[in-house]
């Protein structure tokens, strides 16, 4: 046992130094711990500090780790540990605490998230710049989440000094194997160049109403790669992230919820058109959907059979738009149905008699026709 203990007292003093040191020191930080979390919490209750609350809602589980590890760092050097024991132990609490404090660097852009989310709320009925924010936060935090991984991942492999020799003997051939690299990593980097586009563009955000590939949805998660986008019918549509930078989308709430909505009719020429629209003005005062500032009824098409008439409505958003228009339509039909049942388009049509022979058939060429009307 002595060859584990660089010390003059005996081994098992020397043992018995070493486990008090490292036990007091762990026990310390978590005393020191637990008096951090216990003011943070206070801090929250009683100001309601968003900053706090986030902080020890998701600091615990990395305090738990950081404190002790923070402690054997600091202690390690103070033991009678040999350097053959001291030196791999303090370069595995030394990798530990570069995790640690990638990990830290990721919480603290949840932090931020948290605090950026509870001052510009959502769930309200301008929530514009609420999604706009909370679409760069989604976004940010991915990618910074990834480099952060890819740094930290760097700089432990370079505290072992065989693989940074390895690393220095390939530096001549850095060009190729990034090239290499770069084709075999292509849609991953595509993903976080699209990522980074997206937050600072944003042609779309959370919460969005968009049609894609021929579907309408809402954006429910934009991660790091890909797009979730919830269906009307509560499908859900999985959509790469670099789909929204190389191909055309519709996006209705690109810069304001508020939505036309145009029911169309078809009715026949004997339709009186302003008391249609007389009857739609009086269906929308009544209507909570409406918005109130455009209500229209015009003639936009005729052919032999019929005319087809318009209703131009306005709503506070997509969904709304969607109720406003269904209770529209059957509540025009409904008027028709009830004061004109022969507002319906009509189908006419001639039908000729077959004449005898030698005479001209009835209603072809010269005499009267015995054409009727059906409808």
């Amino acid at each position: 046992m002595s060859r584990f203990f660089d010390s003059t007292m005996s081994p098992w003093d020397a043992l018995a130094l070493t486990a008090g040191i490292l036990a007091a020191a762990i026990i310390g930080s978590l005393i020191v711990r637990w008096i951090l979390l216990f003011v943070l919490e206070r801090v929250a209750a009683r100001h309601g500090s968003v900053v706090a609350s986030s902080l020890v809602a998701r600091g615990k589980r990395l305090s738990r780790w950081f404190f002790p590890l923070l402690a054997l760092s600091l202690a390690l050097p103070g033991t009678p540990l040999s350097p053959r024991i001291m030196n791999p132990l303090v370069h595995a609490i030394g990798i530990s605490l570069i995790v640690i404090a990638a990990w830290l660097v990721i919480l603290s852009s949840k932090v931020v998230a948290d605090v950026l989310t509870a001052r510009y709320q959502v769930n309200v009925a301008d929530n514009l710049l609420a999604r706009k924010i909370g679409t760069q936060l989604v976004v940010l935090h991915r990618v910074v989440s990834v480099v952060v991984v890819l740094i930290a991942l760097s700089i432990i492999l370079m505290t072992f000094p065989a693989i940074r020799s390895i690393g220095t003997s390939l530096l001549a051939s850095a060009g190729l194997a990034g090239l290499v690299i770069g084709v075999a990593m292509k849609p991953t980097i595509s993903s976080l160049v699209a990522g980074i586009q997206i937050a600072l563009t944003q042609p779309m955000r959370l919460d969005d109403v968009v049609i894609v590939e021929g579907e309408w949805g809402r954006i429910e998660e934009i991660q790091t790669t890909y797009v979730v986008v919830r269906i009307w019918d509560l499908r859900r549509l999985i959509v790469p992230l670099s789909y929204f930078i190389e191909h055309p989308f519709q996006n209705w709430t690109r810069t304001s919820s508020d939505l036309l909505g145009a029911v169309t009719l078809w009715v026949d020429y004997t339709v009186p058109v302003a008391e249609l629209r007389d009857e739609l003005q009086r269906i929308v005062r009544g209507n909570k959907l409406w918005k109130g500032d455009v209500c229209v009824l015009q003639v936009t098409d005729a052919n032999e059979r019929a005319m087809q008439i318009r209703a131009l409505v306005d709503a506070h958003d997509s969904g709304q738009a969607w109720d406003l228009r269904c209770d529209i339509r059957e509540k025009l039909i409904d008027f028709l149905q009830r004061h004109h049942p022969d507002g319906l388009p009509r189908l006419r049509g001639e039908f000729g008699v077959a004449a005898p022979e030698g005479q001209n058939p009835v209603g072809i060429g010269p005499g009267p026709s015995l054409g009727t009307e059906q409808a």
